[in-house]
């Protein structure tokens, strides 16, 4: 029975890396009367209003007893440049009540500026990648997906040969697929910028890059390539968790309004981790 060559993908998730068709890449496709009649955006901004270009003064402000004294587009215009400049500022002011703690908190202003002016462009930090390595090393939950890579090698090698069979590569994909695989939605990653930068993930994929057998132990080096959507679908915008908060507001605003139009974006994250274990 020959052994499994490596490097080998022992998993890909079932949705795809790059997957420029996915709901939340859509960008400049919503109308004003969508947006404002559907999703209920009338209010999105307390500095500026995009409907009719104007800047917002403490009269217009829905929380000022004078609201409505004055008629709506009363104050300054500005230009569409202008406004998408205003609303990316105000987006990275209202990011910190989601990030506010710890290192991961200025990934969320480097998102929110590489929407602004890197037209899609793929994104890559090197905090990320960490966050991403401190998950899944951490998950130390009975479910994740190294400790069922860690349970697969030791099951499924062959212990007098010395070497993964590659007849029973299909055992990897099954453990993993049903395993957690690397998020960030815990209490913590509420308020450390990773639950709004990244969330949950859209697509894995985990590579077996390295296998070494010898005296019933293994040592291995495993890689985890991550991908996340730094974009808003209109399932998202109607859920109350986000309609409720300006940063989603105008998030959606930039992205979705036909007059704006900023593109969303693919955020790459990648981890490579050495794991050792013994025959069972």
């Amino acid at each position: 029975m020959p052994a499994l060559q490596l490097p080998c993908v022992i998993f890909r998730s079932q949705k795809w890396m790059d997957d420029h068709g996915a709901v939340d890449m859509r960008y400049g496709d919503l109308t004003e009367t969508q947006l404002r009649r559907h999703f209920l955006l009338e209010m999105v901004s307390s500095q500026v209003d995009p409907w009719t270009l104007t800047r917002l003064t403490p009269f217009q402000l829905p929380q000022s007893r004078f609201h409505g004294s004055r008629p709506p587009g009363s104050g300054a215009k500005i230009t569409r440049q202008e406004c998408a400049r205003i609303l990316f500022d105000e987006m990275r002011v209202k990011a910190r009540l989601f990030s506010f703690w710890g290192p991961y908190r200025t990934v969320i202003d480097r998102m929110i500026t590489h929407m602004q002016y890197n037209n899609g462009a793929p994104f890559r930090d090197g905090w990320l990648d960490l966050a991403l390595r401190e998950q899944i090393v951490n998950d130390k939950t009975k479910d994740s997906s190294l400790r069922t890579i860690k349970k697969t090698l030791a099951k499924e090698i062959d212990w007098e040969r010395g070497y993964f069979p590659a007849f029973n590569f299909t055992q990897f994909e099954d453990g993993v697929k049903t395993s957690v695989l690397p998020k960030f939605i815990s209490l913590w990653d509420s308020i450390n910028g990773l639950g709004i930068s990244v969330h949950d993930t859209w697509a894995t994929h985990i590579t077996l890059r390295s296998l070494h057998v010898e005296n019933n132990r293994y040592r291995a080096v495993v890689h985890y390539k991550v991908q996340d959507h730094f974009g808003l679908d209109h399932h998202d915008m109607m859920k109350k968790q986000f309609h409720q908060f300006h940063f989603f507001r105008i998030w959606f605003i930039l992205q979705r309004y036909e007059k704006l139009g900023h593109r969303p974006f693919f955020t790459n994250m990648e981890a490579t981790i050495e794991i050792e274990g013994e025959r069972v």
